[in-house]
């Protein structure tokens, strides 16, 4: 498991309010939740806390068939409100860092995806 740390002057209720947990069980969640169309690769993370766009979050993110969990950073790239059109659930796209961490899970997660990305299938994102 990767551990969670950070760095600066970030107090421990600024840090609990920037982290964020997403748990894909299967690939066909992990696939309606991934953000391919962001340069270095993103997460919709369901949440009906309130982000502001460009915050710093942590994603502790776990994929299917994996026993570690991912702190992946990123800052919040759209916010869907609560009664979003076309049935998306409240949350926000967390954009990766381009950081080397950030880019392996990118690869992973790309990996497992394979094809689906190029289906055109209905996602949490677009």
């Amino acid at each position: 498991m990767t551990e969670l740390t950070t760095t600066g002057a970030m107090s421990a209720s600024a840090l609990r309010s920037s982290m964020l947990q997403f748990s894909a069980p299967d690939v066909t969640t992990l696939y309606a939740h991934y953000i391919s169309k962001f340069k270095d690769g993103g997460i919709f993370v369901p949440t009906r806390g309130a982000f502001e766009l460009g915050a710093e979050v942590i994603v502790a993110l776990t994929l299917p068939g994996r026993e570690e969990r991912f702190a992946i950073g990123g800052r919040v790239a759209w916010v869907t409100p609560a009664q979003a059109q076309h049935g998306r659930s409240q949350g926000v796209g967390v954009a990766f860092e381009g950081d080397d961490k950030s880019k392996a899970v990118r690869a992973i997660i790309e990996g497992m995806l394979g094809n689906m990305l190029t289906s055109g299938r209905g996602t949490q994102t677009f």
